[in-house]
């Protein structure tokens, strides 16, 4: 009775590992990719589930949190240099983009020809691609603002018109008006932009905490005009706010407006690199920049939309971007914010 009990028990063991090396084997042969993303979680969800859905490959996302937006996933990407976690980037803009090609983390990936993309959205070394984003913009309050006063250029930020207490621009030492600070510089070149970011400090135009903060105190009436997002722009007119949106410098010759990406790269050494080309293929799709112009994530679609869809604001909007690079722009990144440390932090 004792040996067929101890047989028993053998046969039990035996089963357990033959279990639990099964159970190894399938996860392991379990088709996966890791993504990190900047995008809002419920922006990017859903277009991770239908990839996932599409393709069977089980999508790892890791999101970054709000107070460290983008720079704490590309300062962990760098931390894992050596052991990368990670397949795919995929960000909102494309500033930390080039800092982790500046860094060595990424690797070149294929840009499918069905993307369609113009040449200055693909890196010509193939280590990152853009689509789709936002615009940096003017909001004016049309109660405050007569139609034939209304600012056309970032230089109207220095115009007696306007005093300068009823403008306002978010800090020039984060987010996107750190990028358009650093645009500022590629374009105008370093003296010409600090002169310019000296004069707006010396008129006195207020420096808010934020995009939105910025957009509020313009629909609401405490402001005349101001510079935010296209994204934070299309919520105050979705909400019937009295304000009218401007593209600034558009004029024959003038810089333009400054267009932020989404951008998709892979990852060095990063796991499952095929799995992650499947998805920087899919990222990349016109189908998937569709998707997210109907989700209101993007504003600009850089190319053309399928029948029936269009954006919830500025549908049909042709927008001259600045002709500056952005490996340009993030070349100026460092002194810019530099010097907008100097002028605006006292």
């Amino acid at each position: 009775m004792h040996r067929a009990f101890r047989m028993m028990q053998k046969a039990l063991a035996l089963l357990a590992v033959v279990c639990l090396l099964a159970a190894c084997q399938g996860k392991a042969s379990e088709r996966q990719v890791v993504v990190y993303t900047s995008v809002d979680q419920v922006y990017a969800e859903p277009v991770l589930n239908a990839f996932e859905e599409r393709s069977g490959i089980r999508v790892l996302a890791v999101y970054d949190v709000e107070a460290t937006k983008t720079v704490g996933l590309a300062q962990r990407l760098v931390a894992e240099n050596s052991n990368p976690q990670a397949a795919v980037f995929w960000s909102g803009e494309f500033l930390q983009t080039m800092f982790l090609k500046e860094q060595g983390v990424l690797t070149p990936a294929h840009i499918p020809e069905g993307a369609n993309l113009p040449p200055e959205y693909v890196d010509p070394q193939g280590y990152w691609a853009a689509f789709g984003g936002r615009a940096r913009v003017i909001i004016l309050n049309t109660g405050r603002v007569a139609p034939d006063e209304a600012p056309a250029s970032l230089y109207d930020l220095l115009s007696d018109t306007y005093p300068a207490s009823e403008l306002a621009l978010a800090n020039p030492l984060f987010g996107t008006t750190s990028t358009q600070a650093a645009a500022l510089y590629a374009e105008e070149g370093e003296e010409t932009a600090r002169t310019f970011f000296e004069q707006v400090s010396e008129r006195g135009v207020q420096v808010l905490d934020g995009n939105s903060v910025v957009r509020d105190q313009v629909a609401g009436g405490q402001l005349s005009w101001g510079l935010t997002d296209t994204d934070d722009a299309c919520g105050a007119i979705q909400k019937g706010a009295p304000v009218q949106v401007i593209f600034p410098d558009q004029g024959a010759g003038e810089m333009g407006t400054l267009v932020i990406p989404n951008t998709v790269a892979m990852i060095a050494g990063g796991p499952h690199p095929e799995e992650g080309q499947a998805l920087v293929d899919y990222l990349l799709s016109p189908e998937t920049e569709a998707r997210l112009v109907q989700m209101d994530w993007i504003q600009i679609p850089t190319r053309p939309l399928p029948e029936g869809i269009t954006p919830a604001c500025f549908a049909g909007v042709e927008v001259q971007g600045m002709r500056v690079g952005f490996e340009e722009i993030y070349q100026n990144l460092a002194t810019a914010t530099e010097d907008m440390q100097e002028i605006f932090v006292r």
